[in-house]
């Protein structure tokens, strides 16, 4: 397993296991987290995500549950249903998440697509 996929996966781990500390651990401090198509930003470095997350991860009944996953080198893309974060309907979402190189290195910059 590449060290990419192994980073996505741990930090999915993090999120269904509702462990902040551990999810931010995944990802560089100047992370970007946006929509796709169009960039519009939703968190642009990791406290960002600490105050993005920090109230998600506390529901109870949030999780992520893989539909399928794709790869190519640095770059990973899930296909994700979330329930949990809209009380009526789980929601489909895919994440392109890319990875910075060498085999320490983090999660630089995540896009959503729902």
């Amino acid at each position: 397993m590449s060290h990419a996929i192994a980073l996505v996966q741990r930090q999915l781990d993090a999120y269904n296991a509702h462990d902040l500390e551990a999810f931010l651990a995944c990802y560089a401090p100047d992370v970007r987290v946006e929509t796709f198509p169009g960039g519009e930003p939703l968190c642009l470095g990791r406290d960002a995500m600490r105050a993005r997350y920090a109230p998600l991860l506390a529901r109870p009944d949030l999780h992520a549950a893989l539909v399928g996953r794709l790869a190519l080198g640095r770059v990973v893309v899930d296909q994700e249903r979330v329930r949990g974060l809209d009380p009526a309907r789980e929601v489909d979402a895919l994440a392109l998440y890319e990875v910075g190189q060498g085999d320490a290195a983090l999660i630089e910059r995540v896009r959503f697509v729902r």
